[in-house]
């Protein structure tokens, strides 16, 4: 199976005296089912799944199920001979958001305190639907697709590999030529693969380019078309955004045009709050806002109506810009700009990784690609993302340097170069290495 660093939080909560409920959010085709259906098993003896949008289309069950009392007689028709100890017993509530009310149901369950419970689903989409969110009795963990520490292992990688991987990045070291190959060639095949579990184990066992496409078509079409909460013409201005996205990122600024959504003057961000809250919330878009003021923390300057959004996925980028033709990305056609494409990669790392991300965009002083807080430093740091050679060539980020009241106290420029350096306050890195910031 492929290795999923959010089992062992998984595994250590369920194995705590934490009394809240785990609800692991994060758009479909994750892996979520999969990871918390496998360390159940692992754990405990009666293993009880419930998958609330399956009881939704066929007996709907648990539709009007609103106490403690109701949900363990529904549980006893299906499972009650798996109904033992607290200790011994898991009830996994999948697919959550088919029933609103359930979220606050998990409270009362928390309190009774009868089994053990987790839950997963796409927390963000419900929350606007429910009137009562029991967040002391729910601890939330994000679930992404495999990053590319995850997709190295996946590919044979062993631990002894990434520690020694990551002490070179801690201590700024380069890695010798041969590895930095070997780690640049998975990194190419990581963007036309990307992290989707589905996506990988067909790389993995087949190696079909033509294979892990489908895969990536599939998926992509049905986050495109699902927004099952929305009336038809909310549903309609999700896709037409969901499919700007490629052009958006192909762009120089990159940033969403509001006019362009449905061809109509005058209109703004706000009359878009609903879609875009959608696509974020439910996992399947990146958001990376614009910020006017680059000094930490950033949220303090925060500018709501100039958005980016990048995908979840990033074989599902390279699958809309390039089909089944690897060349695009493993032989550095001249002719094929991939800044984008890490670009995505990036954002989808550093927010994987727990970071809220923004951008800077300043007409006399140019575009920063992203930046988020060091709360070490209590300063921001800005990232810039190169995929050509020219990349110590980065005029917005020297210009934002140069201003001493930012306090900036440290800036990355990634790129293919294998050499690190370290130029005053910035520091030149392999693009490999943002699996470990």
């Amino acid at each position: 199976m492929l290795y999923r660093k959010i089992s062992q939080v998984i595994e250590e909560h369920l194995l705590s005296e934490n009394s809240k409920i785990l609800l692991v959010d994060g758009a479909r085709q994750v892996g979520k089912t999969y990871i918390i259906r496998y360390v159940g098993k692992k754990l405990f003896k009666n293993f009880i799944e419930i998958n609330m949008i399956e009881d939704s289309i066929s007996d709907r069950l648990y539709e009007n199920v609103k106490s403690v009392e109701d949900f363990y007689l529904q549980v006893s028709m299906t499972d009650g001979n798996k109904m033992g100890q607290k200790e011994e017993t898991l009830i996994f509530i999948d697919e959550i958001q088919a029933y609103p009310h359930f979220l606050t149901l998990l409270k009362f369950l928390a309190q009774d305190n009868r089994f053990t419970y987790i839950a997963s689903g796409l927390l963000g989409v419900i929350l606007s639907q429910t009137t009562s969110i029991p967040m002391g009795s729910i601890k939330r963990i994000h679930m992404y697709p495999l990053d590319f520490e995850e997709f190295l292992y996946a590919n044979g990688m062993n631990q002894f590999v990434i520690e020694s991987m990551q002490n070179k990045f801690k201590n700024l070291e380069s890695l010798d030529e041969s590895v930095h190959q070997k780690i640049m060639d998975l990194f190419k095949k990581y963007l036309l693969v990307g992290g989707l579990p589905d996506a990988v184990n067909s790389y993995i066992e087949n190696k079909n380019i033509q294979e892990v496409r489908q895969i990536q078509n599939e998926i992509h079409e049905y986050y495109a078309t699902d927004a099952s909460k929305y009336g038809q013409e909310n549903k309609l201005k999700i896709r037409c955004i969901y499919d700007m996205i490629p052009s958006n990122m192909e762009n120089k600024k990159k940033r969403m045009i509001i006019k362009d959504i449905e061809n109509k003057k005058g209109k703004t961000s706000n009359d878009y709050v609903d879609e875009f809250e959608y696509l974020i919330s439910s996992g399947i878009a990146l958001a990376v806002q614009a910020i006017s003021n680059p000094s930490f923390p950033l949220i303090e300057s925060m500018g709501k109506n100039l958005l980016k959004l990048y995908f979840n996925d990033v074989g599902i980028f390279t699958s809309i810009l390039y089909g089944p033709n690897i060349r695009a990305v493993l032989d550095n056609e001249k002719s094929i700009n991939l800044g984008s494409v890490y670009e995505n990669v990036v954002a989808s790392e550093l927010i994987a990784h727990g970071s809220r991300l923004y951008y800077y965009d300043n007409r006399s002083k140019g575009e920063v690609d992203f930046l988020y807080d060091d709360y070490d430093s209590l300063s921001a740091v800005p990232t810039e993302v190169q995929s050509g050679k020219d990349y110590t060539v980065h005029s917005a980020l020297n210009n934002l340097l140069k201003n001493e009241s930012y306090h900036i106290q440290k800036a990355y420029v990634l790129s293919n170069e294998r050499q690190i350096k370290v130029k005053g306050k910035i520091i030149y890195l392999p693009i490999y290495f943002i699996m470990f910031f």
